[in-house]
């Protein structure tokens, strides 16, 4: 496969990372009171892997090829450690001895809303970016390997 071509895989890839991200959100939200703190958890490690990927390896290499892109990069590492905030207390939430599901609920609804903005940024900045032929340095295993975890 030619470079500018496995790029455009990439993109594709990468919003389909995102898809993946959001039906796991929606299923958790749909399933709130089953085994809730088990099912956050995942989620919960899934997206913290797909951000840690994506900072260490795809962000770092896109700046290598277009510095340019150093504002929309930190906008999205920033974005990275709020959302990061938002699953530790998603989390803290759902492992209490007493789960307020009301609560947990809200902080889903919020992160929802976040991911949701966050994805479309990202999917519009970076993607054209990546079409671009930024080379796959071995980056694109660390920012898909969450997937493994949504088994």
């Amino acid at each position: 496969m030619a470079t500018h071509d496995r790029a455009v895989a990439l993109s594709a890839q990468l919003a389909q990372a995102h898809d993946a991200l959001r039906h796991q959100l929606r299923d958790l939200r749909a399933g709130l009171r089953r085994d809730l703190p088990s099912h956050c958890l995942a989620f919960c490690a899934a997206v913290t892997a797909h951000h840690q990927g994506e900072d260490a390896g795809m962000f770092a290499e896109l700046l290598r090829q277009r510095p340019d892109l150093s504002g929309t990069v930190a906008k999205l590492v920033e974005d990275h450690g709020m959302i990061a905030w938002i699953l530790s207390r998603v989390a803290e939430l759902a492992s209490s001895p007493a789960v307020d599901t009301a609560a947990v609920s809200g902080e889903l609804d919020g992160l929802a809303a976040i991911l949701e903005s966050h994805f479309a940024f990202e999917e519009r900045a970076i993607s054209t970016a990546l079409d671009g032929g930024t080379p796959d340095t071995g980056w694109s295993a660390m920012v898909f390997r969450f997937r493994d975890r949504m088994s």
